[in-house]
Protein backbone atom coordinates (compact mmCIF):
# COMPACT_ATOMS: atom_id res chain seq x y z
CA UNK A 1 0.00 0.00 0.00
CA UNK A 2 1.49 3.68 -1.04
CA UNK A 3 1.93 5.85 1.78
CA UNK A 4 0.83 8.74 1.75
CA UNK A 5 4.69 10.97 1.77
CA UNK A 6 5.04 8.37 -1.31
CA UNK A 7 1.80 9.96 -2.99
CA UNK A 8 2.65 13.46 -1.99
CA UNK A 9 5.54 13.06 -3.50
CA UNK A 10 4.07 11.55 -6.58
CA UNK A 11 1.80 14.73 -7.01
CA UNK A 12 3.74 17.48 -6.38
CA UNK A 13 6.05 14.84 -9.53
CA UNK A 14 3.47 14.88 -11.88
CA UNK A 15 0.62 17.08 -10.87
CA UNK A 16 2.18 20.08 -9.04
CA UNK A 17 -1.03 22.37 -9.67
CA UNK A 18 -2.85 20.04 -7.16
CA UNK A 19 -0.91 21.23 -4.07
CA UNK A 20 -0.91 24.96 -4.88
CA UNK A 21 -2.67 26.96 -2.41
CA UNK A 22 -3.60 28.97 -5.36
CA UNK A 23 -3.27 28.09 -9.17
CA UNK A 24 -0.94 30.01 -10.66
CA UNK A 25 -2.01 33.12 -13.29
CA UNK A 26 -2.00 32.08 -17.09
CA UNK A 27 1.27 33.63 -18.78
CA UNK A 28 0.50 34.43 -22.54
CA UNK A 29 2.97 32.96 -24.58
CA UNK A 30 3.31 34.73 -28.34
CA UNK A 31 4.73 32.16 -31.07
CA UNK A 32 4.89 34.04 -35.07
CA UNK A 33 5.10 32.43 -38.18
CA UNK A 34 2.91 29.26 -36.10
CA UNK A 35 1.88 27.96 -39.04
CA UNK A 36 5.33 27.03 -40.52
CA UNK A 37 6.73 23.48 -39.05
CA UNK A 38 8.63 24.85 -36.14
CA UNK A 39 5.53 26.96 -34.89
CA UNK A 40 3.55 23.52 -35.55
CA UNK A 41 5.85 21.58 -33.38
CA UNK A 42 6.54 24.46 -30.36
CA UNK A 43 2.61 25.26 -29.77
CA UNK A 44 2.12 21.84 -28.27
CA UNK A 45 4.84 21.63 -26.27
CA UNK A 46 4.85 24.96 -24.88
CA UNK A 47 0.57 23.85 -23.85
CA UNK A 48 2.68 20.59 -22.03
CA UNK A 49 4.05 22.68 -20.01
CA UNK A 50 7.79 21.69 -21.60
CA UNK A 51 8.82 25.60 -21.62
CA UNK A 52 7.56 27.20 -19.03
CA UNK A 53 7.00 24.09 -16.45
CA UNK A 54 4.42 21.16 -15.34
CA UNK A 55 2.30 23.84 -13.20
CA UNK A 56 2.60 26.78 -15.22
CA UNK A 57 -0.79 27.61 -17.51
CA UNK A 58 -0.71 29.32 -20.42
CA UNK A 59 -2.72 31.41 -22.75
CA UNK A 60 -1.65 30.85 -26.57
CA UNK A 61 -1.29 33.68 -29.15
CA UNK A 62 -0.53 32.42 -32.76
CA UNK A 63 0.52 34.42 -35.58
CA UNK A 64 0.96 34.05 -39.04
CA UNK A 65 0.00 35.45 -42.94
CA UNK A 66 -3.30 36.11 -44.08
CA UNK A 67 -1.93 33.34 -46.48
CA UNK A 68 -1.95 30.91 -43.58
CA UNK A 69 -4.91 31.82 -41.95
CA UNK A 70 -6.62 28.10 -42.74
CA UNK A 71 -3.61 26.46 -41.58
CA UNK A 72 -3.66 28.85 -38.71
CA UNK A 73 -7.23 27.82 -37.68
CA UNK A 74 -5.90 23.86 -37.88
CA UNK A 75 -3.61 24.37 -35.87
CA UNK A 76 -6.25 26.11 -33.62
CA UNK A 77 -8.63 23.16 -33.43
CA UNK A 78 -5.64 20.53 -32.69
CA UNK A 79 -4.98 22.13 -29.44
CA UNK A 80 -8.13 22.21 -28.50
CA UNK A 81 -8.80 18.39 -29.58
CA UNK A 82 -5.65 17.85 -27.60
CA UNK A 83 -7.65 18.37 -24.13
CA UNK A 84 -4.54 20.00 -22.88
CA UNK A 85 -5.36 20.62 -18.57
CA UNK A 86 -2.11 23.79 -18.97
CA UNK A 87 -3.66 25.44 -22.11
CA UNK A 88 -6.19 28.21 -20.79
CA UNK A 89 -7.05 29.78 -24.37
CA UNK A 90 -5.53 30.05 -27.81
CA UNK A 91 -5.56 33.56 -30.30
CA UNK A 92 -4.93 32.46 -33.70
CA UNK A 93 -4.35 35.70 -36.16
CA UNK A 94 -2.99 37.20 -38.98
CA UNK A 95 -3.41 41.09 -36.80
CA UNK A 96 0.13 41.96 -35.04
CA UNK A 97 -1.83 44.10 -32.69
CA UNK A 98 -3.85 41.64 -31.46
CA UNK A 99 -1.32 38.59 -31.45
CA UNK A 100 1.03 40.84 -29.27
CA UNK A 101 -1.59 42.36 -27.04
CA UNK A 102 -0.41 41.92 -23.23
CA UNK A 103 2.14 38.58 -24.09
CA UNK A 104 4.31 37.59 -21.12
CA UNK A 105 7.04 35.85 -23.82
CA UNK A 106 7.46 36.26 -27.74
CA UNK A 107 9.28 33.39 -29.61
CA UNK A 108 9.43 34.98 -33.25
CA UNK A 109 9.86 32.51 -35.40
CA UNK A 110 8.25 34.08 -38.31
CA UNK A 111 10.90 35.68 -40.66
CA UNK A 112 11.65 35.86 -44.49
CA UNK A 113 13.25 32.43 -45.97
CA UNK A 114 16.23 32.37 -47.27
CA UNK A 115 15.86 30.60 -51.07
CA UNK A 116 17.73 29.56 -53.59
CA UNK A 117 19.95 32.26 -55.06
CA UNK A 118 19.29 35.26 -52.70
CA UNK A 119 22.58 36.83 -51.50
CA UNK A 120 22.78 37.63 -47.92
CA UNK A 121 22.53 41.24 -48.36
CA UNK A 122 18.47 40.44 -49.80
CA UNK A 123 17.51 38.04 -46.98
CA UNK A 124 18.53 41.05 -44.26
CA UNK A 125 17.00 43.44 -46.00
CA UNK A 126 13.48 41.31 -46.10
CA UNK A 127 13.85 40.68 -42.42
CA UNK A 128 15.07 43.92 -41.49
CA UNK A 129 11.36 45.45 -42.58
CA UNK A 130 9.81 42.10 -40.92
CA UNK A 131 11.62 42.69 -37.22
CA UNK A 132 11.15 46.54 -37.94
CA UNK A 133 7.36 46.28 -37.84
CA UNK A 134 7.01 43.56 -35.07
CA UNK A 135 9.01 45.64 -32.55
CA UNK A 136 6.64 48.55 -33.17
CA UNK A 137 4.34 45.74 -31.92
CA UNK A 138 6.07 44.50 -29.36
CA UNK A 139 6.59 47.91 -27.64
CA UNK A 140 2.98 48.97 -28.29
CA UNK A 141 1.18 46.15 -27.14
CA UNK A 142 3.25 43.29 -25.00
CA UNK A 143 3.45 43.32 -21.38
CA UNK A 144 6.13 45.82 -20.53
CA UNK A 145 8.75 42.88 -18.73
CA UNK A 146 8.10 40.63 -22.27
CA UNK A 147 10.71 38.39 -22.51
CA UNK A 148 11.98 37.85 -26.26
CA UNK A 149 13.35 34.59 -28.48
CA UNK A 150 14.39 35.46 -31.79
CA UNK A 151 14.57 32.21 -33.76
CA UNK A 152 14.28 33.18 -37.52
CA UNK A 153 17.05 33.36 -39.35
CA UNK A 154 19.64 36.09 -39.47
CA UNK A 155 18.84 34.96 -35.96
CA UNK A 156 21.19 38.05 -33.85
CA UNK A 157 20.71 40.67 -36.19
CA UNK A 158 17.15 40.07 -36.24
CA UNK A 159 17.16 40.58 -32.43
CA UNK A 160 19.60 43.72 -32.97
CA UNK A 161 17.02 45.20 -35.27
CA UNK A 162 14.78 44.61 -32.82
CA UNK A 163 16.29 45.95 -29.95
CA UNK A 164 16.89 49.43 -32.36
CA UNK A 165 13.29 49.73 -33.41
CA UNK A 166 11.71 48.85 -29.52
CA UNK A 167 13.76 50.59 -27.18
CA UNK A 168 11.29 50.63 -24.14
CA UNK A 169 12.42 46.67 -24.17
CA UNK A 170 15.15 46.35 -21.75
CA UNK A 171 17.98 44.83 -23.95
CA UNK A 172 18.38 41.86 -21.43
CA UNK A 173 14.89 41.02 -22.33
CA UNK A 174 15.87 40.23 -25.73
CA UNK A 175 17.57 37.04 -26.98
CA UNK A 176 18.47 34.83 -30.03
CA UNK A 177 18.45 31.29 -30.46
CA UNK A 178 22.11 29.51 -30.11
CA UNK A 179 20.70 26.57 -27.65
CA UNK A 180 19.72 24.51 -30.99
CA UNK A 181 23.89 24.51 -31.68
CA UNK A 182 24.76 24.12 -28.17
CA UNK A 183 22.29 20.69 -28.06
CA UNK A 184 23.99 19.59 -31.35
CA UNK A 185 27.58 20.15 -29.22
CA UNK A 186 26.07 17.83 -26.29
CA UNK A 187 24.95 15.32 -28.52
CA UNK A 188 28.07 14.99 -30.87
CA UNK A 189 29.61 14.94 -27.50
CA UNK A 190 27.51 12.40 -26.17
CA UNK A 191 27.77 10.32 -29.00
CA UNK A 192 31.70 10.42 -29.25
CA UNK A 193 31.71 9.25 -25.62
CA UNK A 194 29.47 7.03 -25.13
CA UNK A 195 27.32 8.44 -22.71
CA UNK A 196 23.79 9.99 -21.76
CA UNK A 197 23.48 13.35 -23.31
CA UNK A 198 22.28 14.59 -19.41
CA UNK A 199 25.83 13.53 -18.04
CA UNK A 200 27.82 16.03 -20.58
CA UNK A 201 27.78 19.59 -20.04
CA UNK A 202 29.22 23.41 -20.19
CA UNK A 203 30.12 23.21 -23.86
CA UNK A 204 29.96 26.81 -25.24
CA UNK A 205 28.52 28.14 -28.72
CA UNK A 206 30.16 31.44 -29.40
CA UNK A 207 29.09 34.16 -31.70
CA UNK A 208 26.98 34.14 -34.44
CA UNK A 209 24.56 31.36 -35.16
CA UNK A 210 25.66 30.32 -38.55
CA UNK A 211 28.93 28.84 -39.72
CA UNK A 212 31.24 30.85 -37.92
CA UNK A 213 30.08 30.22 -34.63
CA UNK A 214 32.66 28.58 -33.13
CA UNK A 215 31.47 25.44 -30.73
CA UNK A 216 34.11 25.11 -27.87
CA UNK A 217 34.66 21.98 -25.92
CA UNK A 218 37.45 23.72 -23.57
CA UNK A 219 35.62 23.74 -20.88
CA UNK A 220 32.82 21.01 -20.89
CA UNK A 221 32.56 18.18 -18.75
CA UNK A 222 31.13 14.73 -18.87
CA UNK A 223 30.02 12.14 -15.89
CA UNK A 224 31.64 8.91 -16.22
CA UNK A 225 32.44 5.81 -13.86
CA UNK A 226 35.04 7.99 -12.39
CA UNK A 227 32.86 11.02 -11.70
CA UNK A 228 33.36 14.04 -13.35
CA UNK A 229 36.17 14.47 -16.07
CA UNK A 230 37.25 17.05 -18.56
CA UNK A 231 35.83 16.42 -22.23
CA UNK A 232 39.25 17.11 -23.79
CA UNK A 233 40.69 14.75 -21.59
CA UNK A 234 38.07 11.72 -22.45
CA UNK A 235 38.41 12.49 -25.92
CA UNK A 236 42.08 12.66 -26.34
CA UNK A 237 41.76 13.77 -29.84
CA UNK A 238 42.49 17.50 -30.67
CA UNK A 239 42.73 17.25 -33.77
CA UNK A 240 38.57 15.65 -33.93
CA UNK A 241 37.91 18.49 -31.26
CA UNK A 242 39.18 21.49 -33.69
CA UNK A 243 37.99 20.14 -36.82
CA UNK A 244 35.24 17.19 -36.95
CA UNK A 245 33.10 18.43 -34.12
CA UNK A 246 33.26 21.84 -34.95
CA UNK A 247 32.21 21.55 -38.74
CA UNK A 248 30.17 18.55 -37.87
CA UNK A 249 27.97 20.83 -35.48
CA UNK A 250 28.21 24.14 -37.69
CA UNK A 251 26.90 22.06 -40.57
CA UNK A 252 24.51 20.01 -38.98
CA UNK A 253 21.21 22.37 -39.73
CA UNK A 254 22.30 21.66 -43.44
CA UNK A 255 22.92 17.90 -42.88
CA UNK A 256 19.73 17.28 -41.93
CA UNK A 257 18.04 19.69 -44.41
CA UNK A 258 19.55 17.03 -47.09
CA UNK A 259 18.81 14.26 -45.40
CA UNK A 260 14.88 15.31 -44.23
CA UNK A 261 14.29 17.81 -47.60
CA UNK A 262 12.71 20.33 -45.04
CA UNK A 263 14.87 22.65 -42.45
CA UNK A 264 15.45 21.30 -38.65
CA UNK A 265 11.89 21.97 -37.19
CA UNK A 266 11.41 19.52 -34.18
CA UNK A 267 15.12 19.76 -32.29
CA UNK A 268 14.29 23.89 -33.07
CA UNK A 269 11.34 24.36 -31.09
CA UNK A 270 12.79 22.05 -28.50
CA UNK A 271 15.51 24.06 -28.20
CA UNK A 272 13.53 27.38 -27.69
CA UNK A 273 11.74 25.72 -24.98
CA UNK A 274 14.95 24.83 -22.98
CA UNK A 275 16.19 28.49 -23.99
CA UNK A 276 12.46 29.89 -22.11
CA UNK A 277 12.82 27.46 -19.57
CA UNK A 278 15.93 27.64 -18.20
CA UNK A 279 16.10 32.07 -18.91
CA UNK A 280 12.67 31.79 -16.46
CA UNK A 281 13.22 28.97 -14.41
CA UNK A 282 16.99 29.07 -13.93
CA UNK A 283 20.30 26.57 -15.07
CA UNK A 284 21.13 24.46 -12.57
CA UNK A 285 23.91 24.75 -10.39
CA UNK A 286 27.36 24.83 -11.89
CA UNK A 287 25.85 24.09 -15.46
CA UNK A 288 25.58 26.98 -18.29
CA UNK A 289 24.38 27.25 -21.37
CA UNK A 290 24.54 29.03 -24.58
CA UNK A 291 22.53 31.84 -25.34
CA UNK A 292 22.46 34.79 -28.21
CA UNK A 293 22.19 38.03 -26.34
CA UNK A 294 23.31 41.92 -26.51
CA UNK A 295 27.49 41.82 -26.10
CA UNK A 296 28.74 44.05 -22.74
CA UNK A 297 32.14 43.76 -24.09
CA UNK A 298 32.64 40.63 -22.35
CA UNK A 299 35.37 38.48 -23.83
CA UNK A 300 36.48 41.37 -26.01
CA UNK A 301 33.22 41.12 -27.90
CA UNK A 302 32.19 44.38 -28.70
CA UNK A 303 28.96 46.25 -27.61
CA UNK A 304 26.65 46.96 -30.31
CA UNK A 305 25.93 43.22 -31.28
CA UNK A 306 24.13 39.94 -30.04
CA UNK A 307 26.56 37.15 -29.73
CA UNK A 308 26.15 34.02 -28.27
CA UNK A 309 28.23 33.52 -24.62
CA UNK A 310 28.11 31.20 -22.39
CA UNK A 311 25.15 32.29 -19.69
CA UNK A 312 23.70 31.27 -16.12
CA UNK A 313 20.27 32.12 -15.00
CA UNK A 314 18.61 33.03 -12.28
CA UNK A 315 15.38 33.91 -11.18
CA UNK A 316 14.47 35.33 -14.83
CA UNK A 317 17.77 37.13 -15.57
CA UNK A 318 20.86 35.98 -17.26
CA UNK A 319 24.43 36.17 -16.53
CA UNK A 320 27.58 35.81 -18.93
CA UNK A 321 30.12 33.58 -17.21
CA UNK A 322 32.91 35.34 -16.78
CA UNK A 323 36.75 34.40 -15.90
CA UNK A 324 36.96 31.52 -18.94
CA UNK A 325 40.48 30.93 -20.38
CA UNK A 326 40.40 31.85 -24.06
CA UNK A 327 43.24 30.14 -26.26
CA UNK A 328 44.36 31.19 -29.24
CA UNK A 329 42.59 29.00 -31.26
CA UNK A 330 39.24 29.88 -29.78
CA UNK A 331 40.24 33.67 -29.89
CA UNK A 332 40.39 33.51 -33.73
CA UNK A 333 37.32 31.08 -34.59
CA UNK A 334 35.48 34.08 -31.85
CA UNK A 335 36.61 36.79 -33.79
CA UNK A 336 35.88 35.81 -37.18
CA UNK A 337 31.75 35.65 -35.93
CA UNK A 338 32.38 39.24 -34.30
CA UNK A 339 33.58 40.03 -38.18
CA UNK A 340 30.56 38.51 -39.47
CA UNK A 341 28.34 40.18 -37.00
CA UNK A 342 30.06 43.55 -37.86
CA UNK A 343 29.40 43.15 -41.44
CA UNK A 344 25.58 41.96 -40.87
CA UNK A 345 24.94 44.82 -39.05
CA UNK A 346 26.23 47.30 -41.55
CA UNK A 347 24.28 45.83 -44.15
CA UNK A 348 21.07 46.18 -42.10
CA UNK A 349 21.50 49.88 -40.85
CA UNK A 350 21.75 50.48 -44.87
CA UNK A 351 18.25 49.34 -44.90
CA UNK A 352 17.03 51.30 -41.70
CA UNK A 353 15.55 54.08 -42.85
Amino acid sequence: MMSSNSLVQRLMKWCPWLLRDEPKKPVKVLVTGAAGQIGYAIVAMIARGLMLGADQPVVLHMLDLPVAADALNGIRMELIDAALPLLRGVVATSDQAEAFKGVNVAVLIGGWPRKDGMERKDLIGKNVAIYKSQASALQQHAAPNCKVLVVANPANTNALVLKQFAPAIPAKNITCLTRLDHNRALGQLAEKLNVHVADVKNAIIWGNHSSTQFPDTSHATALTDRGERPVRELVADEKWLREEFVSTVQQRGAAVIKARKQSSSLSAASAACDHMRDWILGTPKGTWVSMGVYSDGSYGVPEGIFYSFPVTCEKGEWSIVQGLQIDDFARSKMDASVTELKEEKRIANGFVI
